[in-house]
């Protein structure tokens, strides 16, 4: 492969057609069904995806097909399936569903308004996960440019991985004659820990969210004349969390949510510390000035990538402020979200924290905690030798540094299913969320610079994955 014909048939694309259709991407609220139970009334997933559909059907690919796969109820799946030159199978995967607005965009920025600033473009769903169909197919197309063969490429698109991808295995299902045996998958929904390097993620954690009710009275009363008598709600909440964090530094205290760390993930997280250095924890928006963890940046990776954490990320049973009385509340509903372990088993989890919730109830309440969602999480096998190589030259050809390995803090559950089903795929999970980028929270924004070194980086493992499977 031409380096300098890829890099300047990408950035073409980019320039010409990419950005300009990730901006009328991002102006579409496709939120996931999690966050929009009404989304097929509502009809911006359907936009969403034909949108996408048909930018796909413009494109000169060799036999290419391109289908709006639609289950009755579920979001609908883009397919496409790209004849190759061999009869190995690369899977190339991302998402089009969107998390929700969330407050705090700045005066200048809306999550469904696309601006380009300072070589970012900003709004909902562009990093996360709109560029993925965009990418997928020009990295191909710019092998077919220059006339290198390359496998036979399928690319799945769901649209329902925000809301923990439960329509995607009935998809799987559906299409796994057509999907066949792939033996390398690349997604393109992960992190970066930089934007100087092309990053490869080799675990990702798992998911359990629950809700844990308190219900000490049937309505509010007057806080005078009961507090003393009858408990608070809230402090009854609150002691029941602490059986499962310690609150002096959140170190979760159920052996069950724990595993133990492989010795070659200890060894990548000590070298991305090593070249991140002060970002790993500097790529968040503080609210103190000059934050300093007490953690190394190891232990600090270590803690977002293989340990597990407790937050509450919703609350119930309380008013706003400004319509707070004085009244003792009846109840208080917490939304409990555990990240957890890659291999940890997340039912066995789910088991643990309920009942360490629901055994010894505090008297004078009522305690129930409801499970919502469990996902597990992935580690990646071992890297082939090829795929290693590969991307060491890719992010040498096109960023000008070595390719760096680490874990992430998030989930993707896909990859889980796909882990189980084929064992012996190999995997280049990457993506365009680094510092800064802060997807589903405000002010989410797409490194445009690093999105057309990626798609490059792609091209050229679809172009070694060829030449392997060739000579063998």
């Amino acid at each position: 492969m031409d380096n300098q014909k890829t890099a300047q048939f990408v950035n073409d694309m980019w320039d010409s057609e990419i950005i300009p259709q990730i901006s009328e991407y991002i102006k579409v609220p496709n939120k996931s069904p999690h966050f929009d139970p009404d989304w097929e009334k509502h009809g911006h997933m359907e936009r969403a995806v034909k949108m996408l559909e048909a930018w796909c059907k413009t494109q000169p690919l060799k036999g290419m097909t391109v289908e709006i796969v639609k289950l009755e109820g579920r979001t609908p799946i883009l397919f496409m399936d790209i004849p190759g030159d061999s009869d190995e199978v690369v899977l190339l995967y991302g998402h089009y569903d969107k998390q929700p607005e969330f407050s705090g965009w700045d005066d200048d920025l809306d999550p469904w308004t696309p601006v380009i600033k300072d070589g970012k473009l900003y709004g909902r769903g562009g990093a996360d996960d709109g560029y993925s169909t965009f990418g997928s197919l020009t990295a191909i197309r710019a092998l077919q440019e220059q006339g290198i063969p390359h496998a036979h490429c399928v690319v799945l698109i769901e649209g329902c991985e925000e809301s923990g991808s439960f329509d995607l295995p009935h998809y799987i299902d559906l299409l796994e004659d057509r999907i066949g045996s792939p033996d390398l998958v690349v997604c393109l929904d992960a992190e970066c820990g930089n934007y100087d390097q092309l990053w490869c993620t080799t675990s990702l954690r798992g998911n359990l969210t629950g809700t844990l009710r308190v219900d000490v009275l049937t309505e509010g009363v007057h806080s005078g004349s009961a507090s003393g008598v009858v408990p608070s709600s809230f402090r009854t909440a609150r002691h029941l969390i602490s059986r499962l964090e310690d609150e002096s530094n959140g170190q979760i205290l159920l052996d069950d949510l724990h595993v133990e760390i492989p010795q070659q993930r200890l060894e990548q997280a000590g070298l991305a510390a090593e070249t991140l250095k002060d970002l790993v924890y500097k790529k968040f928006p503080w609210a103190v000035d000059s934050p300093a963890p007490a953690e190394s940046h190891t232990e600090l990776m270590l803690n977002n990538t293989w340990r597990p954490t407790l937050s509450v990320t919703g609350a119930e049973g309380m008013p706003a402020i400004i319509d707070a009385g004085n009244v003792l509340l009846p109840y208080t509903k917490l939304k409990l979200s555990f990240r957890l372990p890659p291999t940890c088993d997340a039912d066995d989890a789910a088991e643990a924290v309920k009942k360490a919730l629901e055994a010894d109830k505090p008297p004078l309440a009522k305690v129930s905690f409801h499970v919502e969602s469990t996902m597990g999480g992935w580690n990646a096998p071992e890297v082939a030798e090829w795929l290693e190589t590969s991307m060491h030259k890719a992010s040498d050809a096109f960023f000008g540094k070595p390719s760096m390995y680490m874990g992430t803090g998030g989930t993707i559950p896909f990859m889980g299913m796909l882990g189980e089903r084929f064992p012996e795929a190999q995997f280049l999970i990457t993506g365009l969320l680094g510092p800064k980028s802060n997807a589903h929270g405000p002010n989410e924004f797409l490194h445009i610079e690093t999105g057309k070194r990626l798609t490059s980086c792609v091209a050229q493992v679809l172009e070694d994955h060829y030449l392997r499977t060739a000579v063998s």
